[in-house]
């Protein structure tokens, strides 16, 4: 298992070989994606033990994702049957990779309590859409770090065995490594679901509000049935793109 250091322009390249994926396979690929988002809601808003039990289980969630999007692509339209590879070889592994998820996540909850993130700056039980920002930005700050160590962290356990520690380590170092991939990557996703849409709005908006509205609904469409289904992929063929023997 070895990491290799890509030039840049490989991180534009996952979200276009992302969205080849998904001509592969629409539905299939949707349907994963659809599962894999309703179930993360669904856990999310269980009371009390959501927030505990979705770090947990996430590690098996995404190796679940990354199986569909092997078997996609190594069988094109052909039924796929390999949802749950590397789950039962693995489950205390990957629990333990959950838990691991699950420590880093309270840290940075911590983290944030202790600097007053998300307290300091509330007014009146409101926020307006700069004190969300000042929220939102160091929260992502913080939580970035650990978004790198379990970027690869449940494929490299699932399928090769790794250790929940050494995966973690791997994973981080690996992003790192190629963190110009990644940062062409992050731009490239920004373009696509953020800069481009909003111009389309923009320029329908100078229409008329009802062809503004019609537009941004086919976007809303086009990143929950298309986008969404692509990053799924993305994801995977960075981890098949940087290691050798994926």
């Amino acid at each position: 298992m070895q990491a290799r250091r890509l030039p840049a322009r490989h991180g534009a390249l996952w979200l276009m070989a992302g969205f080849g994926l998904f001509r592969a396979n629409p539905p299939l690929l949707t349907m994963v994606t659809m599962a894999y988002l309703l179930v993360v809601v669904v856990i999310s808003l269980l009371p009390y033990v959501g927030s505990f039990i979705l770090p947990i289980a996430m590690p098996a969630l995404t190796l679940m994702v990354a199986n569909s999007c092997r078997a996609i692509e190594k069988g094109g339209w052909r039924p796929v049957g390999h949802f749950a590879e590397g789950l039962r070889e693995h489950r205390a592994a990957l629990l333990l990779l959950g838990g691991l998820q699950l420590l880093g996540s309270l840290a940075i909850l911590g983290i944030a309590t202790l600097l007053g993130i998300g307290t300091n700056n509330i007014v009146g039980g409101k926020l307006d859409p700069e004190q969300l920002l000042g929220i939102l930005l160091p929260l992502a700050a913080l939580g970035l770090p650990l978004l790198l160590a379990f970027w690869f962290a449940p494929v490299l356990t699932g399928w090769n065995g790794i250790s929940p520690l050494k995966s973690v380590f791997f994973s981080f170092v690996a992003v790192m490594r190629n963190w110009r991939a990644f940062l062409a990557y992050g731009v490239t996703i920004a373009a696509a679901g953020i800069v481009l849409p909003g111009l389309l709005i923009v320029f329908s908006g100078a229409v008329s509000a009802s062809f503004a509205e019609a537009v941004a609904t086919m976007l809303r469409m086009l990143f929950i049935f298309v986008l969404s289904p692509v990053l799924m992929a993305s994801v995977y063929l960075s981890y098949r793109d940087i290691f050798v023997n994926a």
